[in-house]
């Protein structure tokens, strides 16, 4: 049996706005490139080995209708003046054959920045737990990314932000990590 382990991930984002729940999602999910695909949620583990590429050459590796395992961050709202948030955050560690993890998160008033690095560090957190080192987990200001000692490699995220401009009119944010087998 062959294990159904994906080579490739790229990160994406978008925002959408319409007059139904679903419409904005579907914007959303065209603003992000990965409406024309299938997606199918997973959960939070970031493959061994797995390559980074682009959201551009990430999509050009896909055809139409084809199913994609996706960890999605989501959030939609009606209400007026209401800003939302969708992050995903990541990280890998230092031993690539080693897995790493993704998070997801979703939030009412966050900015871009508060709500990205919230998902990067829940990532972060689950990665150090797995090496039972929590208390080892720190930020590093000059890197602008959490460390721990020379056992992560990277963390990083990706965040929609919107706000809901017009009076009964819905939005959504996506972020989402696509992985590619």
């Amino acid at each position: 049996m062959s294990a159904l382990v994906p080579k490739k991930i790229f990160f994406t984002r978008g925002v959408g706005r319409g007059e139904s729940q679903l419409q904005s999602f579907e914007e959303a999910l065209r603003d992000a490139g990965i409406a024309p695909y299938n997606l199918s949620s997973i959960s939070s583990i970031f493959p061994p080995f797995a390559e980074t590429v682009s959201r551009e050459d990430g999509i050009k590796l896909l055809s139409p209708g084809q199913i994609l395992f996706s960890v999605l961050a989501r959030n939609s709202t009606n209400e007026l003046n209401r800003m939302i948030s969708a992050a995903i955050g990541y990280a890998i560690p230092r031993d690539q054959s080693k897995w790493g993890y993704l998070s997801e998160h979703h939030s009412f008033g966050e900015t871009e920045k508060v709500a990205g690095y919230y998902a990067e560090k829940l990532a972060a957190e689950m990665l150090a737990s797995t090496m039972g080192l929590m208390d080892k987990l720190v930020w590093d200001d000059n890197k602008k990314e959490y460390v721990l000692e020379d056992k992560i490699l990277t963390t990083r995220n990706i965040c929609s932000t919107a706000v809901v401009l017009k009076s009964g009119e819905w939005t959504t944010t996506v972020a989402a990590a696509v992985l590619i087998v």
